[in-house]
């Protein structure tokens, strides 16, 4: 699965001061701007994804947009963790109860290594991608990156801790076969930017699942 793909840039007009702020409604207006600012990053990327782009799409005023955020790198962190937070708590939660019906062993592992893959192809991770990508020249937005990527990644492996138990934990090298995981799915998810054939028939899914089984159920 590829990401959405990219329509024409938004208008950089910014909305007029009657438009949908919600006096005395902050709450309601934060999220407007975040859901803005994350479907602006998602259809435009990080360089379509201006202040003035994110005002016009949530409808609210300039006034209103600076009043929750100072500053472009704090919206567009704040913009990724508020689909983390909308969407992890629910994908985790998920997790846990389907694989606890799942037989320990390799049937359980093999179906993690699965859902682990899905969520290389949420909103969340591309959203993320972005930032990533443009943090590497952007020492401002790479500061304002650090604190929400160690939330995120703390996230993960909360999800991973609850899900394979104590005992697979303990064996030797459970916690490097996690990062190891982590890391070479993230790389592997980026070349779904440009190819276009379903995750699940991904040809490195096996080798992962073998690779788990070995690590965590292997003498």
């Amino acid at each position: 699965m590829s990401p959405p793909p990219e329509p024409s840039a938004p208008s950089e007009t910014p909305a007029p001061p009657e438009a949908r702020d919600v006096p005395g409604r902050p709450r309601q207006t934060r999220e407007l701007i975040l859901d803005a600012a994350v479907a602006c990053l998602m259809e435009n990327g990080y360089a379509g994804a201006s202040t003035l782009a994110i005002q016009a799409r949530a409808g609210v005023s300039r006034g209103g947009l600076l009043h929750h955020f100072r500053s472009r790198e704090e919206l567009l962190v704040a913009a990724a963790l508020h689909v983390a937070d909308t969407e992890s708590p629910r994908n985790q939660e998920r997790v846990v109860r389907e694989l606890a019906a799942v037989p320990e062993g390799r049937a359980r592992s093999d179906r993690f290594v699965e859902l682990l893959w899905e969520s290389h192809h949420r909103r969340f991770f591309w959203a993320a991608m972005e930032l990533w990508n443009a943090a590497r020249t952007d020492p401002s937005l790479r500061e304002a990156l650090r604190p929400a990527e160690r939330a995120v990644t703390a996230s993960v492996l909360a999800c991973v801790e609850r899900t394979w138990g104590p005992a697979a934990l303990g064996r030797p090298g459970a916690r490097e076969l996690r990062d190891v995981l982590m890391t070479s799915m993230r790389g592997a998810a980026l070349t779904y930017a440009f190819r276009d054939h379903p995750p699940a028939t991904d040809p490195r899914l096996p080798a992962w699942k073998d690779l788990a089984d070995r690590m965590l159920h292997g003498d």
